[in-house]
């Protein structure tokens, strides 16, 4: 396996995830407000949520870095697709989803690089 392919797949990921992690430490407004598409219309819970979002963004970020599990990039597709497919969902253009399929994909393409490398 590649070394430098994997580490730049590595760094593309955990830099989407840290992005993604501080925008919901900040309590992005746009991403409040979408909390109410699904139920949760209370301002102070959905700023929880996104903390608590945030930080598991940050950490698995700092995980990955430190030693990519696979179980965790599967998790990171699962994420990036629906925090890109939320947007069309809340009334944004399809083009927004659309534009992150890295964030979806880069995660993938780490879990199968590290699911073919040779022990």
């Amino acid at each position: 396996m590649n070394k430098k392919t994997e580490w730049i797949l590595r760094i593309a990921v955990a830099g989407e995830f840290i992005g993604h992690g501080v925008f919901a430490l900040q309590g992005k407004q746009d991403w409040v407000g979408w909390f109410a598409k699904f139920g949760i219309s209370d301002v102070q819970t959905a700023t929880t949520l996104l903390l608590i979002f945030g930080f598991i963004d940050i950490a698995l970020a700092i995980l990955i870095l430190i030693k990519p599990l696979r179980p965790l990039l599967l998790w990171m597709v699962f994420w990036g697709f629906w925090t890109a497919l939320i947007r069309p969902i809340v009334g944004m253009p399809i083009w927004d989803f659309i534009e992150r399929w890295a964030n979806w994909g880069a995660p993938l393409a780490l879990y199968f690089l590290l699911k073919d490398k040779k022990p």
